[in-house]
């Protein structure tokens, strides 16, 4: 573990340090063969710093070939939100993110990094996890990292949490319902971005599982007494239903996949961004999914219940976003 330096000088100096001994390591040749034809945000010389805050870089400055992966996930994920993350900063001086269920935070400083270093943004992200010491963790790393000052970051329930007037909530790997209950908090509070990459969706799969205890029959009755089936489809199904879902409520949504499947096989992101007035067509659509597999919904359609109706929610952000313009 990478000793926390807490005096800011010796800080800069290790900084310093460690940039030029990054920049020495990552020749181009060695570039070349770590990323090939891609266009990386951070490129190992240019963010050493950060990459050895999150663990991924060793003391040499080398990435070891099992943290590659998490290396080149993180960089595709904020590519992918970079055209969102635009408009934001393109309707507000200072942007405010919520990252929900944060962990360790890679996502959370690899954000307010860029903002900082590659795109000259005014950015504050808050952090929110419910395990104490994966906060502690997250803390040292932003420290070390020269972000602390960006972040924001808190032990406990998102719900519990100030987070006012954010423009965007995202969310990475929230296991299960955790996904569904980031979505539903980013409707509440009006936010304009939405993305998540859902994990565990398993919700889905024990009510099918209780239909096939009964002996329930129906078109999906197959699926439901198959545990590996059950338990694939009813992942892509349960992330079906939340793009309708959220389209109900007013967003524009993309599902694509956000990192190669030989990485990883939790590899969605749902993207989400507020356009218009919630849609009943999407809702229907919803009811309909819901009734041919069988009757079970997701967590996500109870938490919007009395929302998915309510144009207050749309008008009061459209409101806020012409004040703030």
């Amino acid at each position: 573990m990478l000793p926390l330096v807490t005096d800011p000088r010796t800080r800069a100096r290790w900084a310093e340090e460690y940039s030029a001994r990054a920049r020495a390591y990552w020749t181009e040749e060695r570039t070349k063969q770590l990323v090939g034809d891609k266009l990386p945000i951070m490129r190992p010389a240019d963010a050493a710093v950060l990459l050895r805050a999150l663990g991924l870089l060793r003391d040499d400055a080398s990435l070891p070939p099992d943290r590659a992966r998490k290396y080149f996930q993180i960089n595709h994920m904020v590519a992918l939100l970079l055209p969102a993350l635009r408009e934001l900063r393109a309707r507000h001086p200072r942007v405010r993110l919520l990252d929900a269920g944060c962990g360790r935070s890679y996502l959370t400083l690899l954000i307010a990094w860029c903002a900082r270093h590659v795109w000259n943004w005014e950015l504050e992200v808050i952090g929110v996890d419910r395990n104490p010491d994966l906060i502690a963790e997250a803390r040292r790393r932003a420290e070390i990292a020269g972000l602390d000052e960006a972040v924001r970051l808190e032990v406990g329930t998102v719900e519990a949490v100030d987070a006012r007037d954010v423009h965007g909530v995202v969310a990475l790997h929230a296991c299960d319902t955790a996904t569904c209950d980031a979505l539903a908090l980013g409707v509440s509070l009006g936010a304009e971005l939405l993305a998540v990459a859902p994990c565990c969706q398993a919700e889905l799969a024990r009510g099918w599982s209780a239909l096939a205890e009964r002996g329930t029959s129906g078109p999906f009755s197959t699926i439901w007494g198959t545990p590996h089936l059950r338990r694939e489809t009813a992942a892509d199904v349960t992330d079906a239903m939340r793009t309708a879902l959220l389209r109900a409520a007013g967003y524009d949504v993309l599902a694509m996949e956000f990192v190669p499947s030989e990485h990883t096989r939790k590899n969605t992101l749902i993207r989400a961004i507020r356009r218009g007035a919630p849609s009943d067509a999407a809702r229907t659509e919803y009811e309909a999914l819901r009734v041919a597999t069988g009757g079970v919904g997701i967590r996500l359609a109870e938490r919007l219940r009395g929302q998915l109706h309510d144009a207050e929610v749309y008008e009061r952000s459209s409101g806020r976003r012409e004040h703030e313009q």
